[in-house]
Protein backbone atom coordinates (compact mmCIF):
# COMPACT_ATOMS: atom_id res chain seq x y z
CA UNK A 1 0.00 0.00 0.00
CA UNK A 2 1.35 3.36 -0.75
CA UNK A 3 2.00 6.03 1.70
CA UNK A 4 0.08 9.78 2.06
CA UNK A 5 3.52 11.07 1.06
CA UNK A 6 3.76 8.76 -1.94
CA UNK A 7 0.57 9.38 -3.34
CA UNK A 8 1.25 13.06 -2.76
CA UNK A 9 4.41 12.48 -4.64
CA UNK A 10 2.30 10.32 -7.31
CA UNK A 11 -0.52 13.71 -7.96
CA UNK A 12 2.90 16.01 -8.14
CA UNK A 13 4.59 14.13 -10.68
CA UNK A 14 1.73 13.43 -12.82
CA UNK A 15 0.73 16.87 -12.75
CA UNK A 16 4.47 17.92 -13.93
CA UNK A 17 4.80 15.59 -16.65
CA UNK A 18 0.84 16.17 -17.52
CA UNK A 19 2.27 19.90 -18.05
CA UNK A 20 5.19 18.56 -20.01
CA UNK A 21 3.84 15.45 -22.22
CA UNK A 22 0.01 15.81 -22.36
CA UNK A 23 -1.66 12.29 -22.91
CA UNK A 24 1.86 11.63 -24.23
CA UNK A 25 4.45 8.39 -23.83
CA UNK A 26 6.01 9.80 -20.33
CA UNK A 27 2.55 10.43 -18.77
CA UNK A 28 1.71 6.92 -20.47
CA UNK A 29 4.47 5.65 -18.85
CA UNK A 30 4.15 7.63 -15.19
CA UNK A 31 0.46 5.90 -15.12
CA UNK A 32 2.04 2.43 -15.61
CA UNK A 33 4.92 2.16 -13.58
CA UNK A 34 3.66 4.62 -10.52
CA UNK A 35 0.27 1.93 -10.34
CA UNK A 36 3.20 -1.34 -10.57
CA UNK A 37 3.48 -3.61 -7.90
CA UNK A 38 6.53 -4.79 -8.75
CA UNK A 39 8.30 -1.66 -8.54
CA UNK A 40 6.33 -0.93 -5.55
CA UNK A 41 7.73 -3.96 -4.12
CA UNK A 42 11.41 -3.34 -5.20
CA UNK A 43 11.48 0.24 -4.12
CA UNK A 44 10.18 -1.21 -0.52
CA UNK A 45 12.79 -3.76 -0.50
CA UNK A 46 15.45 -1.42 -1.33
CA UNK A 47 14.76 0.89 1.70
CA UNK A 48 14.47 -1.74 3.79
CA UNK A 49 18.38 -3.15 2.89
CA UNK A 50 19.33 0.66 2.80
CA UNK A 51 18.04 1.80 6.87
CA UNK A 52 17.85 -1.47 8.10
CA UNK A 53 20.91 -3.38 7.27
CA UNK A 54 22.90 -1.15 6.13
CA UNK A 55 22.38 2.17 7.99
CA UNK A 56 22.23 4.70 5.28
CA UNK A 57 19.51 7.07 4.24
CA UNK A 58 16.10 6.53 2.46
CA UNK A 59 16.37 5.14 -1.06
CA UNK A 60 13.03 4.00 -1.35
CA UNK A 61 9.73 4.69 -2.39
CA UNK A 62 10.01 8.50 -1.65
CA UNK A 63 13.19 8.86 -3.07
CA UNK A 64 13.07 7.53 -6.03
CA UNK A 65 9.65 9.26 -6.57
CA UNK A 66 11.22 12.68 -5.63
CA UNK A 67 14.37 12.26 -8.29
CA UNK A 68 11.59 11.54 -10.95
CA UNK A 69 9.35 15.07 -9.61
CA UNK A 70 12.78 16.85 -9.74
CA UNK A 71 13.72 15.41 -12.96
CA UNK A 72 10.19 16.51 -14.61
CA UNK A 73 10.63 20.13 -13.31
CA UNK A 74 14.27 20.61 -14.66
CA UNK A 75 13.05 18.88 -18.21
CA UNK A 76 10.76 21.35 -18.04
CA UNK A 77 13.06 24.17 -17.48
CA UNK A 78 15.87 23.11 -20.15
CA UNK A 79 12.38 23.40 -22.42
CA UNK A 80 11.48 26.21 -21.82
CA UNK A 81 15.16 28.09 -22.29
CA UNK A 82 15.45 26.04 -26.02
CA UNK A 83 17.73 23.09 -24.32
CA UNK A 84 17.09 20.13 -26.49
CA UNK A 85 17.83 16.49 -25.53
CA UNK A 86 20.65 14.10 -26.80
CA UNK A 87 17.66 12.28 -28.21
CA UNK A 88 16.59 15.41 -30.11
CA UNK A 89 20.15 16.50 -30.96
CA UNK A 90 20.41 13.08 -32.45
CA UNK A 91 17.40 13.33 -34.55
CA UNK A 92 17.00 9.43 -33.01
CA UNK A 93 13.52 10.95 -30.41
CA UNK A 94 11.21 13.63 -28.97
CA UNK A 95 11.36 15.36 -25.91
CA UNK A 96 8.60 13.57 -24.95
CA UNK A 97 11.01 10.71 -25.28
CA UNK A 98 13.54 12.25 -23.45
CA UNK A 99 11.10 12.32 -20.56
CA UNK A 100 10.35 9.05 -20.58
CA UNK A 101 13.47 7.80 -20.60
CA UNK A 102 14.09 10.22 -17.39
CA UNK A 103 11.02 9.27 -15.41
CA UNK A 104 11.73 5.58 -16.09
CA UNK A 105 15.33 5.88 -14.54
CA UNK A 106 14.97 8.45 -11.86
CA UNK A 107 11.94 5.94 -10.84
CA UNK A 108 14.14 2.74 -10.86
CA UNK A 109 17.77 4.01 -10.28
CA UNK A 110 18.17 2.55 -6.77
CA UNK A 111 16.18 -0.66 -7.27
CA UNK A 112 19.45 -2.55 -6.90
CA UNK A 113 19.98 -1.60 -3.49
CA UNK A 114 17.78 -4.62 -3.02
CA UNK A 115 20.99 -6.53 -3.71
CA UNK A 116 23.66 -4.70 -2.06
CA UNK A 117 25.26 -0.98 -1.73
CA UNK A 118 28.56 -2.03 -3.69
CA UNK A 119 27.87 -1.10 -7.27
CA UNK A 120 23.92 -0.87 -6.91
CA UNK A 121 23.34 1.29 -9.64
CA UNK A 122 24.36 -2.13 -11.87
CA UNK A 123 21.91 -4.11 -10.32
CA UNK A 124 19.43 -1.47 -10.55
CA UNK A 125 19.86 -1.45 -14.66
CA UNK A 126 19.47 -5.24 -15.09
CA UNK A 127 16.64 -5.48 -12.90
CA UNK A 128 15.10 -2.48 -14.65
CA UNK A 129 15.58 -4.48 -18.07
CA UNK A 130 12.28 -6.36 -18.23
CA UNK A 131 10.26 -3.71 -16.04
CA UNK A 132 11.50 -1.15 -18.82
CA UNK A 133 10.35 -3.38 -21.62
CA UNK A 134 7.18 -4.32 -20.61
CA UNK A 135 6.13 -0.68 -19.82
CA UNK A 136 7.49 0.47 -23.19
CA UNK A 137 5.81 -2.37 -25.05
CA UNK A 138 2.31 -1.23 -23.68
CA UNK A 139 2.89 2.15 -24.82
CA UNK A 140 4.57 1.54 -28.31
CA UNK A 141 3.80 -2.17 -29.61
CA UNK A 142 5.35 -1.40 -32.54
CA UNK A 143 7.85 0.51 -32.97
CA UNK A 144 10.83 -1.95 -31.25
CA UNK A 145 13.12 1.29 -32.51
CA UNK A 146 11.69 3.71 -29.72
CA UNK A 147 11.40 1.59 -27.44
CA UNK A 148 15.01 0.61 -27.64
CA UNK A 149 16.14 4.42 -27.59
CA UNK A 150 14.28 5.23 -24.72
CA UNK A 151 15.38 1.93 -23.04
CA UNK A 152 19.04 2.61 -23.89
CA UNK A 153 19.35 6.23 -22.45
CA UNK A 154 16.72 5.02 -19.72
CA UNK A 155 19.91 2.39 -19.02
CA UNK A 156 22.45 4.96 -18.95
CA UNK A 157 20.63 7.10 -16.80
CA UNK A 158 20.05 4.09 -14.19
CA UNK A 159 24.03 3.05 -14.40
CA UNK A 160 25.46 6.36 -13.92
CA UNK A 161 23.43 8.06 -11.38
CA UNK A 162 26.45 7.51 -9.29
CA UNK A 163 28.33 10.02 -10.62
CA UNK A 164 31.31 7.69 -10.84
CA UNK A 165 31.86 6.54 -14.38
CA UNK A 166 31.59 8.91 -17.68
CA UNK A 167 28.02 9.46 -18.73
CA UNK A 168 27.22 11.33 -22.47
CA UNK A 169 23.73 12.09 -22.91
CA UNK A 170 21.45 15.20 -21.43
CA UNK A 171 19.03 13.09 -20.04
CA UNK A 172 21.47 10.55 -17.86
CA UNK A 173 23.17 14.09 -16.77
CA UNK A 174 19.64 15.14 -15.50
CA UNK A 175 18.87 12.39 -13.44
CA UNK A 176 22.19 12.26 -11.86
CA UNK A 177 21.58 15.44 -11.00
CA UNK A 178 17.86 14.99 -9.71
CA UNK A 179 19.07 12.30 -7.71
CA UNK A 180 21.77 14.41 -6.08
CA UNK A 181 19.12 17.04 -5.11
CA UNK A 182 16.90 14.77 -2.89
CA UNK A 183 19.52 15.33 0.34
CA UNK A 184 16.97 17.54 2.58
CA UNK A 185 17.00 16.50 6.37
CA UNK A 186 14.03 13.95 6.14
CA UNK A 187 16.09 11.52 4.09
CA UNK A 188 18.87 11.06 7.37
CA UNK A 189 15.96 11.11 9.98
CA UNK A 190 15.36 7.53 10.16
CA UNK A 191 19.39 6.17 10.00
CA UNK A 192 19.74 8.99 12.83
CA UNK A 193 17.33 7.65 14.96
CA UNK A 194 18.17 4.02 14.32
CA UNK A 195 22.02 4.73 15.22
CA UNK A 196 23.17 4.12 18.34
CA UNK A 197 26.38 5.63 18.26
CA UNK A 198 28.96 6.91 16.39
CA UNK A 199 30.04 5.41 12.94
CA UNK A 200 31.41 5.23 9.79
CA UNK A 201 29.74 7.66 7.79
CA UNK A 202 27.84 10.00 9.79
CA UNK A 203 29.13 13.08 8.48
CA UNK A 204 26.80 12.42 5.57
CA UNK A 205 23.88 11.65 7.81
CA UNK A 206 24.69 14.88 10.31
CA UNK A 207 25.01 16.66 7.10
CA UNK A 208 21.96 16.03 5.28
CA UNK A 209 20.20 16.73 8.86
CA UNK A 210 21.32 20.09 8.12
CA UNK A 211 18.96 20.58 4.59
CA UNK A 212 16.04 22.24 5.20
CA UNK A 213 14.81 22.47 1.94
CA UNK A 214 15.95 22.13 -1.90
CA UNK A 215 14.17 24.21 -4.31
CA UNK A 216 14.79 24.20 -7.98
CA UNK A 217 13.44 26.86 -10.21
CA UNK A 218 13.97 29.09 -12.97
CA UNK A 219 17.49 30.73 -13.15
CA UNK A 220 18.45 34.28 -14.01
CA UNK A 221 21.54 33.52 -15.81
CA UNK A 222 20.96 29.94 -16.73
CA UNK A 223 18.03 27.38 -17.24
CA UNK A 224 18.02 25.87 -13.82
CA UNK A 225 18.01 27.68 -10.47
CA UNK A 226 19.20 24.76 -7.35
CA UNK A 227 18.91 26.43 -4.02
CA UNK A 228 19.74 24.38 -0.95
CA UNK A 229 18.82 26.26 2.03
CA UNK A 230 20.50 24.35 5.71
CA UNK A 231 20.28 25.14 9.04
CA UNK A 232 24.24 24.95 9.83
CA UNK A 233 27.32 25.39 7.97
CA UNK A 234 27.79 21.32 7.80
CA UNK A 235 24.93 20.98 5.00
CA UNK A 236 28.15 22.34 2.97
CA UNK A 237 29.46 19.57 3.34
CA UNK A 238 26.45 17.69 1.58
CA UNK A 239 26.36 20.37 -1.19
CA UNK A 240 30.40 19.91 -1.87
CA UNK A 241 30.90 15.95 -1.36
CA UNK A 242 27.38 14.54 -2.93
CA UNK A 243 25.65 17.27 -5.16
CA UNK A 244 28.45 19.40 -6.70
CA UNK A 245 30.50 16.30 -7.58
CA UNK A 246 27.18 14.92 -9.52
CA UNK A 247 26.43 18.41 -11.16
CA UNK A 248 30.30 18.43 -12.18
CA UNK A 249 30.31 15.03 -14.10
CA UNK A 250 27.17 16.13 -15.75
CA UNK A 251 26.52 17.00 -18.98
CA UNK A 252 23.63 18.90 -17.71
CA UNK A 253 26.14 21.17 -15.82
CA UNK A 254 26.50 24.07 -18.29
CA UNK A 255 22.80 24.75 -17.61
CA UNK A 256 23.26 25.16 -14.13
CA UNK A 257 23.49 27.53 -11.29
CA UNK A 258 24.05 26.28 -8.07
CA UNK A 259 23.58 28.31 -4.22
CA UNK A 260 23.60 27.25 -0.74
CA UNK A 261 21.81 29.63 1.80
CA UNK A 262 23.14 28.93 5.41
CA UNK A 263 20.32 30.47 8.30
CA UNK A 264 18.68 32.29 5.84
CA UNK A 265 21.90 34.88 5.93
CA UNK A 266 25.00 33.66 4.29
CA UNK A 267 23.96 33.32 0.13
CA UNK A 268 26.83 31.33 -1.00
CA UNK A 269 27.13 30.93 -5.37
CA UNK A 270 28.96 27.60 -6.32
CA UNK A 271 27.58 27.78 -9.80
Amino acid sequence: MRSAKELSLDKKIIEAICGLSSEGAALKAARLLLADDEVQALQEYANTVSIKRLGFNDHGPVHMRTVALNGAIMMGLLRKAGIQTSLEKEEAGTFDDSLTAVFLASSLHDIGMGVGRHEHEFHSAYISIPIIDRILSQIFPADIDKRIRIRSIALEGISGHMGTHKIHSLEAGLVQVADGCDMQKGRARIPLVLTSGPRMGDIHQLSANSIESVSISEGKEKPIHIEVNMSGEVGLFQIEEVLLVKISASPVKPYIELFANVNNTDLRQYL
